[in-house]
């Protein structure tokens, strides 16, 4: 009877403080400004202010503009015309900022960026890895991010580009990270890693783990997580509890997401046969803040808090841009998805920062 009435204590503990868990975030959570059509300034300034009273983090992330750095253009001016005054409303609203600069492809981690291929030129030359540098203290000295990427999705890019890219970007990220050290030392630095591709679902389905991208890029002070489960899992509820754990194991490392999500349409594009709904969508964002607490996370974000708007695309996009095209919080006429409220949900937990 003692062991039958302990062994009912033991569990009642442990849902209680299973519970407890859940009924805060440790993260911070925010978005990247998106619209549903690129070429339509209103609807930025529509998603912004919808999503920044539901926010209180934001996220910048960004290939350099390559056409303009080849052609000569100063760095500082673009920085300020496209970004300094967004950055002032985020630091109006109280925001953290993360600033994520990509020196590769964005869509496509075998190639350079587009704007790159198309010059001719490569991320692999020292001369182009300098503007890349130059580039990345700009934003930092012009912006003052808190937390500063200087290279995404890192494991993808080893495996998937040849070996002078991936040489070329860590060299870019190193010379970057030693400047930024010796200039600004209070920005935390990062780089980010696919977490789906590292438990192996974007390939054989072997494990493979991060532990190269911590020796590849020693300068790193927390590790951005690249986070899209829908590419490698049937429902939400299948990610295991050590989904993000098991990449730090033995470090003390601080983590965040750094972009992610689940679609809420389904996607066919082989190899890839992906059946989602708005509900699957919705219990993702709920099962994922377990996941998140589990690692005492510091922040989440999804790059888009809209749904993209494909037909308005413009034909040099990467056709990988379909995966990505139903994530948002909202459809591409601002239509709540269920989603939405489960985010809400969340945001109103009292952040506990550990």
């Amino acid at each position: 009877m003692k062991k039958f009435i302990w062994l009912i204590s033991l569990l009642l503990l442990t849902a209680c403080s299973d519970n407890e868990t859940h009924q805060h975030r440790t993260y911070k959570m925010g978005f990247q400004n998106s619209a549903p059509r690129y070429d339509d300034f209103d609807l930025f300034i529509q998603s912004l202010l919808i999503w920044s009273e539901r926010a209180d983090a934001a996220m910048i992330t960004t290939e350099p503009p390559w056409e303009e750095l080849l052609a000569g253009h100063n760095p500082v001016t673009y920085v300020v015309d496209n970004y300094k005054g967004l950055v002032d409303y985020y630091r109006s609203k109280g925001f953290e900022l993360w600033v994520y600069i990509d020196p590769q492809n964005g869509l496509d981690r075998s190639s350079d960026a587009q704007e790159l291929v198309a010059a001719g030129r490569s991320i692999a030359e020292p001369e182009i890895q300098a503007l890349y540098q130059r580039f990345v203290m700009v934003m930092d000295s012009v912006l003052n991010p808190e937390h500063l990427g200087l290279a995404l999705e890192t494991n993808l890019i080893r495996d998937g580009a040849p070996a002078a890219i991936y040489n070329g970007v860590k060299q870019a990220a190193a010379d970057a990270a030693a400047q930024i050290n010796s200039l600004d030392p209070e920005t935390k630095l990062s780089i980010s890693v696919q977490v789906d591709y590292a438990w192996g679902k974007l390939g054989d389905g072997t494990y493979r783990g991060v532990a190269q991208d911590f020796t590849d890029f020693p300068f790193i002070e927390e590790l951005g997580l690249s986070s899209y489960p829908y590419l490698g899992w049937e429902f939400p509820d299948d990610l295991p509890t050590n989904y993000y754990s098991r990449l730090i194991e033995g470090r003390t490392i601080p983590v965040f997401v750094s972009e992610g999500g689940w679609t809420s349409e389904s996607i066919n594009i082989p190899p890839f046969t992906i059946t989602s709904s708005p509900e699957k969508q919705r219990d993702y964002i709920a099962h994922h803040h377990k996941l998140l607490n589990t690692v005492n996370a510091i922040a989440n974000f999804q790059l888009v808090f809209t749904d993209i708007d494909l037909a308005a695309l413009p034909p040099e996009v990467n056709d990988n841009i379909r995966f990505f095209a139903f994530l948002g919080m909202v459809d591409k006429e601002f239509n709540p998805k269920p989603a939405l409220a489960a985010w809400d949900n969340l945001f109103q937990l009292p952040l506990i920062s550990r």
